[in-house]
This record gives C-alpha cells, structure tokens and sequence, in this order.
C-alpha cells in the first residue's frame, strides 16, 4: 500500500523544484484544506489531493 500523505521532499522531486517551495506549496494546500473543514497536518497532504490540485497523473497509482 503506497503512502496516504505525500512530503515537501516528495513534491520538490516531482515538481522538480526546492523543498522549501515544496513546504511552501503544502502549505497552501492546507490552508484550502482547513478551510473546507478538514484536519490537517503540517509538512504533508493526502497524495490524492496533491495530484488533484496540480492536474498532474499519480504515476504511483498508473503502473
């Protein structure tokens, strides 16, 4: 079973930018989240939403 959160080290890989635009990134996408009503956890996002929010395929979940 592949990961539920994905990581600022994660997103800097497959956005192909720093870690701290990966945390900075996150970030935002737990504001949105918070804002919707849901509990968040500082440095991580569900994967799901991750890929949701940046139009980009889960190459994990493609294979």
């Amino acid at each position: 079973m592949s990961k539920l959160m994905i990581t600022a080290a994660e997103v800097a890989e497959i956005m192909d930018c720093s870690e701290r635009h990966g945390y900075k990134l996150l970030q935002e996408m737990n504001g949105e989240l918070k804002a919707k009503g849901y509990i968040t956890r500082a440095g991580r996002v569900p994967r799901k939403y991750f890929y949701e929010r940046t139009g980009l395929e889960d190459q994990e979940g493609a294979s």
